[in-house]
């Protein structure tokens, strides 16, 4: 559908918007990407109310509904509404089937009222969940450096912090992460995790977010100290076969470097680059922008400037889409099962979600790696389970199942484990 659509930015076009669908004016007219949308309860679908025949779109509040991007997005993916009619015919046992595109829209099948929280809010983002990410980039080993030094007070302080969470809502299982924040001296922020990476789940991930929050800005910026520890950091974990064992970076966020760390980059990543380093310039000031970009365009990774909190959801997933490319280079499109997990936005079912990225197909687009999106499919524990019956497996018996990571989808208790290759033998 990609490769036959040709980009229109002046493109009209009128689609289901989950938000609006079946919405009236005070005419009884129905309101703008809101048309009739008729929806019947569904037992398959945990009895929602859903329309099993078409999909319909959903986007945050901090996407433009009529974007150019979107609409061409929207307009394009309409050539999924029959592939996934057609699925669920043939394979009844299917749930939700969903396209989560790179610009932020989300096609949903079957298509649903979608209801905002109680500030009227839609904080549901595609990008950030963890189906999208695993799909869209390889493991990866993160270092985040934050600029604390007293110009960082206020607004630029508060919004550096969005970003830095921003960031850890797009790390999974399978990445690790540490956070050093500099000013006068480096300081890790968790001083249990000092010189090492962590695996970025759940726990961690909330740890580091609480931490973050008690940040203050105070003294004078040396960002040498905090780049040269990080390198460290990364270059150990590599030799030592640890981590992610495929793409790591180095996030930037400050709002400014006039230091000389030309010569940090030259002994840590030079010439071979194996690091990427992403920069994050905090405010509207320009002063230091040749300076925060220079670092991104020398060391493989993408420069952007921050200046308002609602600049950072957007500007933080352009990341993705760097990490993205090798896989295009390398043909690397392997499906994914994600962990299980219980996703209370689309149902309250233990279940796990087959993801895969999809891009651009176009001969221009081609060797840059343009990522459309992830379609994915989400797949309840017990369909999976009905295929290991109780009286097949024995009274002692119970079933398993581990992905490429490693990972146990199914336990006795339905509990997410991790097993070794020592687990796995000694089961046997």
């Amino acid at each position: 559908a990609d490769l036959n659509h040709e980009y229109n930015s002046s493109l009209e076009f009128d689609y289901y918007n989950s938000l609006l669908i079946n919405e009236k004016d005070e005419n009884d007219n129905y309101v703008e990407l809101g048309d009739e949308f008729i929806l019947e309860p569904n037992e398959h679908f945990n009895n929602l109310l859903v329309n099993t025949t078409y999909s319909d779109i959903q986007l945050p509040t901090n996407v433009y509904n009529k974007d150019p991007d979107i609409l061409n997005g929207v307009y394009m993916s309409e050539a999924l509404n029959p592939v996934f009619v057609d699925n669920f015919e043939r394979d009844p046992t299917l749930t939700w089937q969903y396209f989560g595109s790179s610009t932020g829209f989300f096609r949903l099948y079957p298509g649903i009222k979608w209801l905002p929280d109680e500030n009227g809010v839609i904080s549901f983002d595609c990008r950030n969940r963890g189906w999208y990410i695993q799909a869209a980039t390889s493991p990866k080993d993160i270092v985040i450096i934050v600029d604390v030094s007293g110009s960082m007070k206020g607004l630029r302080m508060t919004i550096a912090k969005h970003t830095i969470v921003t960031i850890l809502d797009t790390l999974g299982e399978n990445d690790f992460v540490n956070i050093i924040a500099y000013n006068d001296y480096v300081h890790f922020i968790e001083p249990c995790f000092k010189g090492i990476l962590v695996q970025a789940d759940r726990d961690n991930r909330e740890h580091f977010k609480q931490l973050v929050e008690e940040l203050q800005a105070k003294g004078v910026g040396t960002v040498n100290k905090a780049l040269t520890e990080s390198f460290k950091i990364l270059r150990e974990f590599r030799d030592a076969g640890q981590g992610g064992l495929c793409n790591q970076a180095i996030m930037l966020i400050t709002d400014g470097a006039v230091e000389d760390y030309e010569a940090v980059f030259e002994k840590y990543n030079w010439p071979d680059r194996k690091v990427r380093v992403f920069t994050y310039l905090i405010g509207r000031e320009v002063t230091f922008a040749p300076n925060v970009k220079w670092i991104a365009c020398n060391n493989k990774g993408y420069y952007t400037q921050i200046s308002t909190l609602a600049d950072v959801q957007e500007n933080v997933m352009e990341y993705l889409h760097v990490l993205s490319r090798p896989m295009v280079i390398n043909h690397d499109h392997d499906i994914i099962w994600t962990e299980a997990y219980m996703d209370s936005a689309q149902s309250l079912l233990l279940m796990t979600t087959v993801a895969m990225p999809v891009f651009s197909k176009k001969n221009e687009t081609r060797s840059h790696g343009i990522l459309l999106g992830v379609v994915g499919s989400d797949v309840p524990l017990r369909e999976l389970l009905k295929l290991a019956p109780r009286y097949k497996l024995g009274v002692h018996g119970y079933a398993f199942l581990n992905t490429n990571n490693g990972y146990i989808l199914s336990h006795p208790d339905l509990r997410p484990l991790v097993c070794t290759t020592e687990c796995f033998s000694s089961l046997f």
